[in-house]
């Protein structure tokens, strides 16, 4: 029998005996147990089985203690994990109280603005209630002055129908008046940017420069914004001189008084009344003739001039203030002449009297 032969077959074959020839037939195993030889093939499969029996049981105890770690490992992560949840709740729950106590305060501010929103609205109801109380007393009463002024308005219609019939007039126009000055042109009443435009004629009986924008006032106070206004027009118009001319004296503010005639804004201004004016165009008539010559410039060449005609002007109203005094005292004092002369009078006809009678 081959080698090869041999090593194919398994202990357990059955193979020719070299000893009996064939005639009996024995084991693989018997043979080398009578022969005193060991099996090497059947050692090398057992110590293999148990190499990998030893090897499985390996396995096996590595993979227990493998799942035990990871169980192990896995119970840790997982009592961390709840640890962690039960914290997170924890800071959850102390959030939502804090929430709640915060939207419980948040109410009751709320309740709180809310009232006292609620008290200042009825406050203010109230007050507009009485001040729409007021204002419906107030509109009664202007209502009922109304009607007052209206009937006074219609009796003074009807005693100025009286005065026009009887012909008094109790004054005249300043356009009517100015031009009954000799020597002054007076144009129509300006459409806007001013009232009048007022100048000197020459000789051929043309208005002549410098030309003067009149605007005429009669309110209670002349005011800067009037003058101002003045200025602009007499700007637009491109005229060197603006006329501003109230009614009556007390209409002129201090300032004006003390400064009636001055520049502003590259325009020279007079500040005078109806009563002034003609007084002060003879003042300053020199003055415009001087402009007319040398132009409009003159004055911004010579201040001291227009110093020495606003302290001239100042001093034509101190005296004409002062003549005025004088008229009441001549007038008083001729009152009490006539007065004491009939006292006078009186007395000697009571003496003659007296004489005859003795």
């Amino acid at each position: 029998m081959s080698a090869k032969a041999a090593i194919t077959l398994s202990p357990t074959d059955a193979i020719e005996c070299p000893l009996c020839l064939g005639d009996g037939r024995l084991k693989r195993t018997e043979i080398l147990d009578r022969l005193g030889v060991k099996d090497f093939a059947r050692v090398a499969q057992l110590s293999a089985e148990e190499a990998f029996r030893l090897l499985q049981q390996k396995h096996s105890h590595d993979y227990q203690d493998g799942w035990a770690r990871f169980e192990t490992e896995l119970t840790k992560r997982t009592a961390e994990i709840e640890q962690r949840h039960r914290e997170e709740l924890q800071i959850l729950d102390e959030r939502l109280k804090e929430f709640e106590s915060a939207a419980q305060v948040a109410d009751e501010r709320k309740a709180l603005d809310i009232q006292r929103e609620r008290a200042e609205l009825e406050a203010r109801l109230r007050a507009e209630k009485s001040q729409r109380e007021d204002l419906n007393r107030r509109v009664e009463d202007y209502f009922r002055e109304i009607t007052q002024l209206r009937q006074r308005n219609q009796e003074l219609e009807s005693e100025m129908a009286k005065v026009a019939r009887v012909g008094k007039l109790e004054e005249v126009s300043f356009a009517d008046e100015a031009r009954t000055w000799p020597g002054i042109s007076v144009s129509e009443k300006l459409s806007k940017n001013g009232d009048f435009i007022l100048a000197y004629r020459d000789p051929s009986g043309a208005p002549a420069q410098p030309k003067m924008l009149v605007d005429n006032k009669d309110k209670a106070v002349v005011a800067e914004s009037d003058l101002d206004k003045l200025v602009r027009d007499a700007k637009e118009r491109n005229l060197p001189v603006g006329i501003i001319v109230a009614k009556e004296e007390s209409q002129l503010r201090q300032v004006d008084k003390e400064t009636r005639w001055g520049q502003k804004d590259g325009v020279w201004i007079l500040r005078t009344t109806r009563q002034w004016l003609r007084r002060d165009l003879d003042v300053l008539k020199p003055l415009f003739e001087r402009m007319r010559v040398q132009g409009s410039d003159f004055l911004d060449k010579n201040i001291a001039v227009a110093v020495e005609v606003r302290c001239s002007l100042s001093d034509l109203d101190r005296i004409e203030s002062e003549l005025k005094k004088a008229a009441k005292s001549i007038a008083s004092a001729s009152g009490l002449v006539v007065q004491h002369r009939g006292r006078m009078q009186e007395l000697c006809d009571n003496a003659t009297c007296g004489q005859r009678c003795q």
